[in-house]
Parts: structure tokens; sequence; C-alpha cells
């Protein structure tokens, strides 16, 4: 079989076997291969790149091609071992899921909201949890771009028109890219279906990543077995508030629309550099974009909206730490260590951090899990149970970012809300009721993968 220019093979100084030497087209092509992980200057594989640019320039909805997206975080998954869960696998995820749910009944008053649980390999974990990643990425590529060309002078504009188009282009292919690289990062980590304090499955869809729990497991001294389960917990804690608090997803997401609804450029130092900007040498350009030509600093709008979404994940976060924490007990002599270990894994930067920094451009801290976990955990031992859970009754009832500084004194004293007593305990009523306000019943067993019923009566009691 005869060679390809500038493939495998090829000399790179031999000027027979590269047709473009000496053209503008080695340079396109050179930065191509770079951007596609080729080495330097060398030429790559002809067949290869028009290959990819077909998949890159290929009709898409939206900001960025999601089908190239998904394809790059399967190809970086696939650079590792991932085998499909077992049906031992599935079926210990579904027990721990189930002797979850029994746990946490005496901690909260909210009911069950696992309505089928199974295990997912990390490439499944990526298809399962894509529509909700284009609710969190597809806000923030749209508005970027179109915060760039009304910020530009008139005059600008239509000498710009096709420098933005063509960015618009390769941004688009830039951030399939690195959306795609992010999500098969954190498929590699991810323990569930909520590990990022968000439900990124359909509702009431449970489900563990076997893989990565092991992984986990590996650097602690603790059992498998309690691994599985303290993740179980976490799990189906998450689901339990998600299902019964309703307005609480939209208003994640909605955080996440307004900080990028607040986007505002510079274009005073856009035009600066663009004045030295040669249009015809590519490699000035990618320098131009890689070194900050349309870096966004955050807005007073969006410095708003990203401390509501800090806080409101932090309060996510912390009530699901304090009623696991109430549920192991003194049933898991472990659980201490679990704790701490997820605590670390947060402060030091978890998926949740991550993911926000890399796809949405939030950066998240979450060292304030503590802080929540505290503020829920204090209210609880001094109005009980249902004065903690009745204050994700209405956003306007959670806690601030002040309130987090000083956890022990919420609520502490003068009552937090103008809400009189008769309407505090309605909302609360009809917030615990859930779908079964109208007085149905709705059985709580949590389903297998293939929706047969698998209630607490089976698996193993280790209650």
């Amino acid at each position: 079989m005869s060679e390809i220019p500038g493939g495998p093979g090829s000399g790179d100084d031999d000027s027979g076997q590269n047709p473009f030497k000496g053209t503008p087209f080695e340079q396109m092509f050179s930065a191509l291969g770079g951007a596609m992980g080729g080495g330097g200057a060398q030429m790559p594989d002809l067949n290869a790149i028009m290959a990819q640019f077909q998949r890159m320039m290929a009709p898409h909805d939206g900001a960025l091609n999601w089908d190239l997206a998904i394809d790059t975080a399967r190809k970086t998954v696939a650079q590792g071992a991932d085998p499909s869960p077992s049906q031992r696998q599935k079926d210990a995820a579904s027990d721990a899921l189930r002797l979850a749910d029994l746990w946490l009944d005496p901690t909260t008053d909210f009911p069950s909201g696992v309505v089928s649980a199974t295990a997912w390999s990390r490439a499944e974990w990526i298809v399962e949890t894509t529509e909700v990643w284009k609710k969190l990425v597809e806000p923030m590529a749209g508005s970027a771009g179109d915060a760039l060309a009304q910020a530009l002078p008139e005059e600008m504009r239509a000498m710009a028109g096709p420098l933005l188009g063509m960015l618009r282009q390769a941004s688009g292919v830039m951030l399939a890219n690195q959306v795609g690289s992010a999500l098969g990062g954190l498929a590699g980590e991810v323990w569930s279906s909520t590990d990022v304090g968000l439900p990124l499955a359909a509702p009431g869809r449970a489900a563990i990543v076997p893989a990565n729990v092991s992984a986990f497991a590996d650097g602690l001294d603790v059992s498998e077995e309690d691994v599985l389960l303290y993740v179980a917990l976490r799990e189906a804690a998450h689901h339990r508030l998600f299902a019964h608090v309703p307005w609480l997803s939209a208003h994640l997401l909605g955080a996440v629309s307004d900080y990028a609804a607040g986007i505002e450029i510079d274009t005073s130092s856009i035009e600066e550099q663009m004045r030295d900007l040669d249009m015809n040498d590519l490699a000035s350009m990618q320098q131009a974009l890689e070194g900050g030509l349309f870096d966004l600093k955050p807005s007073p709008a969006q410095r708003a909206a990203l401390e509501r979404l800090e806080v409101t994940l932090a309060l996510v976060e912390g009530w699901v730490d304090e009623v696991v924490g109430q549920a192991v007990g003194e049933r898991m002599p472990s659980a201490g260590k679990l704790q701490e270990a997820v605590r670390r894994r947060r402060a030091a930067g978890g998926p949740a951090e991550q993911t926000f920094a890399n796809l949405v451009g939030l950066e998240l801290r979450p060292r304030r899990l503590r802080d929540a976990s505290t503020l829920w955990g204090s209210l609880r031992t001094r109005q009980g149970t249902e004065a903690r859970d009745g204050v994700w009754m209405h956003p306007d009832l959670l806690p601030s970012a002040a309130d987090l500084d000083d956890p022990l004194g919420f609520r502490e004293g003068a009552e937090a809300t103008s809400l009189s007593d008769e309407e505090f305990e309605a909302g609360l009523r009809d917030l615990l009721g859930g779908p079964d306000a109208d007085g149905t019943d709705t059985d709580d067993g949590t389903d297998t993968e293939d929706g047969t019923d698998a209630g607490p009566g089976t698996g193993t009691d280790r209650s």
C-alpha cells in the first residue's frame, strides 16, 4: 500500500513526501495536526484530517456539535478499561440502594425518590447524562458568541463579520472538544448520577458507576461493601431531595442561565489586540485565542448568579451529608472515614468544581459543604427534622452566604420568615406530601433496571 503524503512513515523534511511543503497549506495542516494531537510541525494523516473535518463541519443544532463532544468523551473513556457492569454488580447496586432507602427513612420526612436502580459503565454515564449537560453548557456557549457580536461597534461589525462567523464555527468545534474531554475525564471519577450535586439522569433513575467506586475504595482502609453502601446512601438522599423539592433543579439550572446572560465583554481590549492581528497568519491567530483574546471577566450580574449557585449547591451537599450522617449512626463504624474522605474530595476540587470550571466557566468553592452540613445539623437539633426539611419549601427560605458564615446562628431567636405558623405548616404539608398530597398511595419500593419491583423486603438486611 502506498504511503499517504505526510502520513506515518513519511519523512518530515522530504518535500517529495509533502506536496504542501513551503505553502500556506503546510502551516494550516500542521496547526490542524497539533489540535488533533499531532506532534509539532509534522504532517498528520490527511485521511484522518478529512474525516475529522467532516465531523466538525457537520450540521448541528445549538452552539456546539454534541455528536462530536460525545464522540470525544467516549474516546477519552476508551483510553482505559471500561467494562460493562456485570449482573452481579447491577444486583449489588440495587441492593445497596434499597438498603440505603431503609436507613434514610427515619432521617427525613421526604419519602424515597428512587424509581429504578442500576449500575453504569463510564461510557453509559456519559450517554445517560448528556441531556442535562446540554442545558448547562448551551447557555454559556451561546451567550458568549452573542455578547461578542453585540459588543463590537457598528462600524467594526462589518469588518469583523467574516471573522466572527469563522470564530463561531471554530469556537463551536473547540468547545465541543473541550466539553468532550471534560466529560470523558469526569466519567472516570464520578460515583453516581448525582455525584456532581445535580440530578443528571432522568427523575428517579438512580445509578452507580462500580468501576469508580472500586477505585475510590482502593485508596481507603474501608471494605468495598461499605464504600458502595455509603455511595448508595448519598445517591438515594440526593434523589429524595430533588424528587420532593420540585423547584430545586430549575433553580440550579436557572442560576447557570443567569450567569450566562450576564456575560459582558471588554471591547476596548479586543480592539487593541485585533489591530496587531494578522488575519493571514493562522499561527498568530491561534496564539491570540490561546492568549486570552476573548477572555471574559465576571460581571456583577454573573457574580450574583454564581453566589446563588454556589450557596444552593453547598446546601444540597450539606443536607445530603447531614441525613447520611444520621442514617449511618452506629450502624457503620467506617462512616467517619468515608465522610471525611468525601469532604476532602470536595475541598480539593471534586467533580462539581471541576465540571463547572471546565464546562460552564464557574469556579465553585465546595469547602462550604462543612458549613452547610453544620447548619442543617444545628437546625435539626434545635427545631427538629420537620423544621430542617421545611426550609426547602421555597427558595426564599434558604440560608444565604451570610448564614453559612454563621451556621450555628441560622434561625436562632427571631423567626427567619414572615410566613404565619398556619402558612408555614400548610406549605410544609404540601412539600412533604409531594406527589401523594392528594392522598393516593405510592409504592416506595425500588425498581430494578427491568422495571420489576424490588421492594425493601428483598436483599440483605443490614438494619
